[in-house]
């Protein structure tokens, strides 16, 4: 028996079988399938109301895997010059958490020239003067705290709200509360760039969360997925028969089980049909005119991958995709600080600007929230792994205080949150916990992050776990 034989035999079967059920249920499952369904249930990913009107409707975070350097960039710290070559004071090494370095350690200034920028007047570093330029657009968080010091538990406690595996990431809990208004890409993207993260698949997972949840991630070379493109000999009139085939078995199971992943299954094959048109689409650049193409530096090897990444977050947006993380790897600058950390942000300076201004040229700024940072801030001392070499120089891993920003959807740019001592050691003025971040983030798209829960082993969990407040002073 060939294929169309017995996908016939089973069609025959099957109605015999509805009909013994009424011809009326036979139309109500024709009708849920066309809803991409497969149950009585709702779609999983249609858009949702949050619990107040949000002003951000999505989310692109720029993911800067592996701690960028606060002081070098974003925290100017005069003072460190005036006690380079020092070890910190007792009450300060006491408090160190060191992934590598010694407490004693000595106190290793910046380089780095810092000035003011825009009408609000925020220093930027000269390694990012790209950024810089989106001064007045942005709201600078000086006073960033985390618990975690090694970067997979931080990262899973800036993505998840804790640092033990399992549970829903940040683009998962969105896409929970508020669906995806794209019907043919899906509701959370990520995007990678740089050479791997410590954190991986574990940044975009949906926890315990149902999978249709988690984050799907793009290639940024040939197909954006793997095997959109049916095998030769395919036709999409054998591919959709073949889908309704399965769909039809999953359905079946479904009746027997009510396992809701089999719901995610049954939507993953659909919404992987429809990709097939649409990724092609969205990864095809050759009509960005020639102005965006230098603007983001599409055409310069150097920023080329990140401009991709960035150009096709702006693409995802108009699209209607809930939640774009890019993560770009790696900014762990234990050693060669000065070269290194000029080397990523030559790759991401120019391309970030450019789709800040993009996206604010656009109309899109004001309801698309634009985060950036990494999981942890840098260390005021010095790490040197080979003394023979006096560029060697790097910072470690420092959780107490470091720097991130905010744009867009909800948030006042042009301002700076908090403060650090005179080393970059320690908060001294408003400081913004990991969970105070998550909080203010859903905060901007309409969510009390108190209430946005999932029941999961006898207990509703959430984001932010049972801690967190919503930073007022971030807010337009």
């Amino acid at each position: 028996m060939n294929p169309h034989e017995y996908r016939s035999l089973l069609r025959r079967r099957r109605f015999l079988k509805e009909v013994a059920c009424g011809i009326g249920m036979m139309g109500l499952a024709d009708l849920l399938a066309a809803d991409n369904q497969g149950s009585g249930a709702a779609n999983p990913l249609a858009p949702k109301a949050p619990h107040f009107p949000g002003k951000a409707k999505n989310v692109i975070f720029m993911f800067m895997e592996g701690a960028p350097s606060q002081m070098d960039l974003y925290d100017p710290k005069p003072a460190l010059q005036k006690y380079a070559g020092q070890p910190l004071p007792e009450s300060l090494a006491s408090q160190l958490r060191l992934a590598f370095t010694k407490k004693d350690a000595k106190i290793l200034p910046s380089p780095r020239l810092f000035r003011p920028h825009g009408q609000s007047g925020i220093e930027f570093s000269d390694y990012i003067p790209h950024i810089a330029s989106c001064a007045d657009d942005l709201c600078l968080v000086r006073s960033m705290q985390t618990d975690a010091f090694n970067h997979h538990p931080g990262q899973a406690l800036l993505f998840t709200g804790s640092i033990q595996l399992g549970r829903p990431t940040m683009g998962a809990w969105v896409l929970y509360g508020l669906g995806s208004e794209s019907k043919n890409l899906p509701g959370f993207v990520v995007l990678s760039s740089g050479v791997g993260t410590s954190g991986g698949a574990s940044n975009f997972s949906s926890g315990f969360l149902p999978s249709h949840y988690q984050g799907t991630l793009f290639r940024n070379s040939g197909d954006p997925i793997l095997y959109l493109s049916n095998p030769e000999g395919v036709s999409p009139e054998t591919q959709r028969e073949t889908l309704d085939l399965i769909g039809d078995l999953n359905r079946e199971h479904l009746a027997e089980t009510g396992d809701e992943e089999i719901v995610s299954r049954i939507a993953n094959y659909e919404l992987a049909w429809r990709m097939q048109s649409a990724a092609p689409e969205l990864a095809d650049l050759s009509g960005e005119p020639p102005h965006i193409r230098e603007m983001y530096g599409l055409d310069d090897p150097v920023t080329r991958q990140f401009a991709t990444n960035c150009i096709f977050a702006r693409r995802l947006v108009e699209r209607g995709v809930r939640f774009i993380l890019m993560m770009d790897a790696s900014w762990d600058q234990h050693t060669y600080l000065n070269r290194d950390l000029k080397k990523n942000c030559n790759r991401t300076d120019k391309p970030t600007a450019a789709l800040i201004r993009d996206l604010k040229q656009r109309g899109l700024l004001d309801s698309t929230l634009v985060v950036w940072g990494g999981e942890f801030g840098r260390t005021p001392i010095v790490e040197i792994r080979n003394t023979a070499d006096p560029e060697n120089a790097g910072r470690d891993h420092h959780p107490l205080a470091y720097s991130m920003w905010l744009a867009g959807g909800g948030i006042r740019g042009g301002q700076v949150i908090g403060k650090t001592d005179d080393l970059g050691f320690s908060v001294v003025e408003d400081p913004v916990h990991v969970h105070d971040l998550q909080a203010t983030i859903l905060h901007c798209l309409g969510f009390d992050h108190t209430r946005l829960t999932y029941r999961h082993m006898g207990r509703d969990f959430r984001l932010t776990d049972v801690h967190g407040e919503v930073v007022k002073k971030m807010l337009a």
